[in-house]
């Protein structure tokens, strides 16, 4: 199984159908330059075409993907979402960063019971983090 980088269950994501037909699942294994997995309230089956929506981002905040896999969870479902080309993998990397480092922030607004910079809370993530992020492989 090809690694997900996993979605930040605050930010919330939108999974739409797209009308294309379904990818032969003897196509899946090989189609991926990686993905993200995030929560869904229903289950998708492996090969549908879908976007995947980040609202608080606006409306330019849609990434065509095909589900790669679908598990079961207590009460929802964790959806393997792959991007099958660079220009998709590369925009939804960023804003997947924008997302781990916004619920960083709120983490350590959480812990020190005030309100800090973004500027501030992405510097101290990118020191901690950027590193393991990079070298996270979505393929």
């Amino acid at each position: 199984m090809r690694h997900f980088l996993r979605h930040p269950s605050d930010m919330p994501v939108e999974l739409v159908v797209r009308k294309q037909p379904p990818v032969p699942k003897q196509h899946l294994n090989n189609i991926s330059l990686g993905g993200v997995a995030c929560n869904s309230k229903r289950a998708f089956r492996r090969g549908t075409a879908v976007e995947l929506r980040i609202p608080v981002f606006g409306e330019h905040a849609r990434y065509p993907g095909v589900v790669a896999w679908c598990r079961k969870q207590e009460n929802e479902y964790l959806v393997g979402i792959a991007f099958v080309d660079e220009d998709t993998l590369f925009r939804a990397r960023m804003v997947e960063q924008v997302c781990q480092i916004e619920h960083y922030r709120h983490q350590r607004e959480q812990e020190l019971g005030c309100s800090l910079s973004v500027e501030t809370v992405a510097q101290e993530w990118i020191a901690q983090h950027a590193a393991e992020f990079s070298q996270a492989r979505l393929s």
